[in-house]
């Protein structure tokens, strides 16, 4: 039987109980694609569910951070929680967001939006680590590649923020580099774009899209590794 897996996300501090549902909804269509390999979920939001799961779960087995980037929390914070529930031998996969696959699926879902030629991607950022903005600018690279005029990257906790973007007409697409929805994403990038004044149609977070459970599947089987040191995504 291949080793279980725990898929992992931020969660809501505010309000973890409805995070911690959908991550459970989620994890429930992993394991739907995996026979016989057991796919549970935790958010680090929930006092003690992550070291209750991994209890649960024994002493080797693979998680999978539900998060965008690679930085702190995949290459530190959770090594040292797995080192603390006594459960050291478990691995650390790359994140959500560093999977090529992902970037790929957020081409697709802009064409099926109506393939706009200007496409604002939102997301969190950090004044503390540039890998957040890295892989949106990583992303922002790969919507240009696709032929798509005009990609900006924007975010919540850094510059350039979203309440200072101009220019965007009433066709544009925003794209919410999230993995889920929570209060980033139904409160403060509609605020932000309303003060900015932009005029176009706010997609979906792309962690949501109903196809993310094969890709999460998929990376799940692959059984790649975070990156150490300096590496901040998993380039195509």
């Amino acid at each position: 039987m291949p080793p279980p897996a725990l898929i992992v996300a931020h969660g809501q501090p505010s309000d973890p109980a409805p995070a911690a549902a959908e991550l459970a909804a989620v994890a429930a269509a992993v394991a739907a694609l995996l026979p016989g390999r057991v796919v549970a979920s935790a958010t680090l939001a929930e006092p003690g569910a992550l070291a209750a799961a991994l209890a649960q779960l024994g002493p080797e087995g693979v998680v999978f951070p539900m998060f965008m980037a690679g930085g702190w929390f995949t290459r530190v914070h959770l090594p040292a929680k797995l080192r603390e529930a006594g459960v050291p031998a478990w691995q650390v996969l790359e994140p959500l967001g560093c999977d090529p696959a992902l970037h790929a699926l957020a081409v697709q879902v802009i064409q099926e939006a109506g393939g706009a030629d200007e496409v604002l991607i939102a997301a969190h950022g950090s004044f503390k680590s540039r890998a957040p903005s890295d892989i949106a600018q990583h992303l922002a690279d790969r919507l240009r590649a696709a032929g798509i005029a005009r990609v900006e990257a924007a975010f919540i906790d850094q510059s350039p923020q979203l309440n200072a973007v101009e220019g965007f007409g009433a066709k544009a697409l925003c794209l919410p580099f999230f993995a889920a929805n929570g209060d980033h994403v139904t409160r403060d990038i509609p605020q932000a774009l309303a003060i900015a004044g932009f005029a176009g149609r706010i997609l979906p977070p792309l962690g949501l899209d109903r196809r993310v459970p094969a890709l999460i599947a998929q990376a799940i089987t692959a059984g790649r590794a975070v990156c150490a040191g300096e590496c901040r995504y998993l380039r195509a």
